[in-house]
């Protein structure tokens, strides 16, 4: 069994129910089980234009499925959740129902033109990297051979991330 890193994320609708249900068709997915999962994070949209705010949570699975495997599955589940927008064609990020990555499968490293992990660019979102210093501060990085912490240390510029309902 593989140990994989998800991050969560909705910004439309009910944000929290997106993601609980994403946890819950994720754990009817043969051959994943959930190890355990972040608190939920309210965040600032990242590389877009959004009024909407995220909620976002990092998810720690064990998984029988090979990378393209959870990927395909990771992909029916957004769009069983009625996610209908597809960033990878269009280029630019917009609002969503639900928005599953993986950021980690085990110390893999893959480069493919639908699948890349690590996720590419983990090391400069805090919506990201907080989640995860939650459940697994020294995970190291498989490219960069950093820490999660040591990654969040050398943030540029950070958005805002707040423990869900703690926000003024």
């Amino acid at each position: 069994m593989a140990t994989v890193y998800l991050c969560l994320g909705s910004n439309q609708g009910d944000r929290i129910g997106y993601i609980q249900q994403a946890a819950s068709l994720l754990k009817g997915t043969g051959g994943v089980s959930i190890v355990t999962t972040s608190s939920f994070y309210e965040t600032e949209p990242w590389g877009m234009d959004s009024d909407n705010l995220f909620v976002n949570a990092v998810m720690q699975i064990s998984t029988s499925l090979a990378p393209q495997e959870l990927l395909s599955a990771i992909k029916l589940i957004e769009k069983t959740l009625g996610r209908v927008n597809d960033t990878q064609e269009s280029g630019v990020y917009s609002d969503r129902c639900i928005d599953i990555d993986i950021i980690f499968y085990e110390n893999q490293v893959i480069n493919k033109p639908d699948l890349i992990i690590p996720h590419p660019r983990f090391h400069e979102r805090a919506f990201m990297i907080v989640p995860m210093l939650e459940i697994a501060q020294d995970f190291v990085h498989p490219v960069f051979n950093k820490t999660v912490s040591k990654l969040y240390d050398e943030l540029e510029n950070p958005e805002m991330v707040c423990l869900y309902g703690t926000r003024l």
